[in-house]
């Protein structure tokens, strides 16, 4: 799971079409739904905040963790002064709280990031860890249907005053894996000579506003890849890591997922298990548990 680095910078930009109040309305409606009115709402891939800073907005005590160093940095710069929320910089398949919390979010595809089931169950198990007993996880997932039939090999490129990019997909069928090959060209001033010694790596493009000033564009490179998941093997792996199965939906509803569904919701909820130990302390003094399960 490679983290965005360079993408960074112009993620909220390019990102301007991506419905966030919609979804903020509907993951609120499943965690009322569901039981959790307020309390500690952790989000896993929480990307620059855009999610994290609206659920906070709520009234929700927010922790967002991610493993973009430079997305947390935009996410801390956007919430300073107005939020009280805390970013950790982790990796989801370890990362680690000081006690539980009311529910577990994670959208814009986040768990397709995780690529083996071996580190999706690991995922898993670590939510039902830091879940308060009965708790609820919501998360999404693009479907095998939107890989292959909707993005497929299909390349996505735009170009903006503050950049460019070209976002090629392939998708590896008999794996489920969907790579992405972006390419960023990101403003570099407007001194920026180019010369042998940049290696080609900057582009020369004329600003609309004053056609006779050259701007410069520093060319940089990511490779990320996504994997579907069957939903039989999504429960099968919530289960395996000792949640309870509630729900899955069609994305911003509740009806039934379809053969031409792009994306799913699925909520879970955290069950008391044997093997683990539950004793007072945490968060607000809430429940946690120290799990006894083994690697």
């Amino acid at each position: 799971m490679q983290p965005y680095t360079g993408f960074a910078s112009v993620y909220d930009v390019f990102m301007d079409n991506v419905p966030y109040e919609e979804w903020t309305d509907y993951v609120v409606h499943l965690l009322k739904k569901y039981g959790v009115e307020q309390g500690i709402v952790l989000e896993l891939g929480c990307g620059t905040g855009s999610m994290t800073s609206r659920l906070s907005a709520r009234g929700y005590d927010m922790i967002g963790i991610d493993s973009s160093e430079e997305m947390l940095s935009i996410a801390r710069e956007k919430s300073s002064g107005k939020e009280d929320i805390l970013y950790l910089c982790q990796d989801m398949r370890n990362f680690e709280l000081y006690g539980t919390v009311a529910a577990v979010v994670s959208v814009c595809d986040s768990m397709n990031y995780i690529l083996t089931e071996e580190d999706l169950l690991e995922v898993f198990r670590l939510v039902n860890n830091y879940l308060d007993p009965r708790g609820i996880f919501i998360f999404d997932l693009d479907t095998e249907y939107a890989y292959e039939e909707v993005i497929g090999d299909a390349t996505i490129a735009e170009n903006r005053e503050e950049g460019s990019f070209i976002w090629e997909n392939t998708y590896y069928k008999e794996e489920m894996i969907n790579e992405i090959n972006l390419s960023l060209f990101l403003p570099a001033g407007e001194e920026v000579p180019v010369t042998e010694e940049t290696g080609g790596q900057f582009s020369q493009r004329r600003k609309a506003s004053d056609p006779q000033k050259p701007r410069y564009f520093i060319k940089q490179e990511e490779t990320h890849y996504r994997r579907a998941y069957s939903i039989d093997t999504i429960r099968r792996l919530l289960e395996e890591a000792g949640m309870e199965w509630v729900a899955v939906y069609d994305s911003l509803t509740e009806e039934r997922p379809q053969e031409d569904t792009e994306r799913v919701y699925i909520v879970a909820r955290e069950k008391r298990q044997k093997n683990k130990l539950y004793t007072t302390g945490g968060y607000n003094g809430r429940l946690y548990r120290k799990s006894k399960r083994g690697k």
